[in-house]
């Protein structure tokens, strides 16, 4: 049974050839050379708008203070060693740290609970499923001021504030965000093959694990980075169960660094701009790694088979 199940799992799923992929769209072909030149341009300029923010915060931090608001895009004077007094200001690597573990915590507990859920919603069929469906929907439509207060009297009564088990175990019960991504991935497969593995006796959970799982991997890796990112970025949840410095994320110690240097601190903007950027790396180098599979997941997720 569990061979019958990999012979299905390796079985490729119906793709349109090589070829025809490549083959430009009738559309794109008669397009004039001055309207894909024209579109071209605004591309790079929109590519250009979105890019300056982040060149500018590179530079500044790497001026001396009294340079930091200068115009122009150069470095100069130039000066590194910004980067070397933020990391020795601040316990960065510790926030470093924290940060990783919390978010692939978060990732990947939001990750699995949403694919198991979302696969019961794709694969099952039974009374009231639709209607079921979309009352996990409508939870997005709940802000997090309202469920704020709540989430946080229960984790006071499991005594858990000021841990950093707030910040991430909540994912272990899925997202609806996540659930629909998912869920559309899964419709996209087609049902003969979870159909013959049943007929091989394969189980409810084989079916998940070896089957399904495998095959919405670029979709799961699509949740992953969203939620990475989500909560390497958060700073709300850090704010309101954290009080030990040594258990801070680095949204939370950035917060530290912007008080103690920036706003009614010693006015030292050039390690905030350092602290900023050292934030801001780790992100760009995770989306260039998963690149590939990331763009695959967002383009066929939705694409029901």
């Amino acid at each position: 049974m569990t061979a019958a199940v990999e012979r299905t799992v390796a079985a490729p799923v119906p793709a349109a050839p090589e070829a025809a992929e490549r083959r430009p769209a009738a559309g794109e072909a008669r397009r004039p050379v001055w309207q894909r030149v024209l579109f071209v341009l605004a591309l790079v300029g929109a590519a250009v708008v979105f890019t300056l923010p982040f060149v500018w915060l590179i530079s500044a931090s790497l001026r001396p203070r009294e340079y930091v608001f200068s115009t122009g895009f150069l470095p100069t004077p130039f000066a590194p060693e910004n980067y070397t007094e933020a990391w020795q200001a601040v316990p960065m690597v510790t926030w470093l740290f924290n940060s990783l573990v919390v978010g692939v915590a978060a990732a990947v507990a939001v990750t699995l609970s949403s694919a198991w859920v979302a696969f019961g919603f794709a694969y099952f069929r039974f009374p009231g499923r639709d209607v079921l469906f979309g009352l996990v929907l409508a939870t997005m439509m709940l802000p997090f001021a309202v469920t704020m207060i709540p989430t946080y009297l229960i984790w006071s009564e499991l005594r858990l504030t000021g841990t950093q088990v707030p910040l991430w175990a909540g994912n272990l019960f899925g997202s609806a965000f996540y659930i629909f991504l998912l869920r559309q991935f899964l419709l996209s497969l087609p049902r003969e093959y979870f159909e013959a593995a049943r007929v091989d006796g394969a189980s409810y959970p084989q079916l998940f694990w070896k089957l399904a799982f495998p095959l919405i991997r670029p979709a799961l890796l699509v949740a992953f980075v969203f939620e990475f990112k989500a909560s390497w970025t958060d700073l709300m949840k850090p704010l309101i169960y954290l009080r030990d410095e040594e258990l801070y994320t680095l949204p939370r110690g950035l917060k530290v660094v912007l008080d103690r240097f920036g706003y009614g601190g010693e006015q030292q903007w050039e390690i905030v701009l350092a602290g900023g950027v050292i934030a801001t790396v780790p992100m760009l180098v995770l989306f260039f790694l998963a690149q590939r599979h990331f763009v695959e997941g967002i383009a066929t997720t939705g694409r029901k088979g």
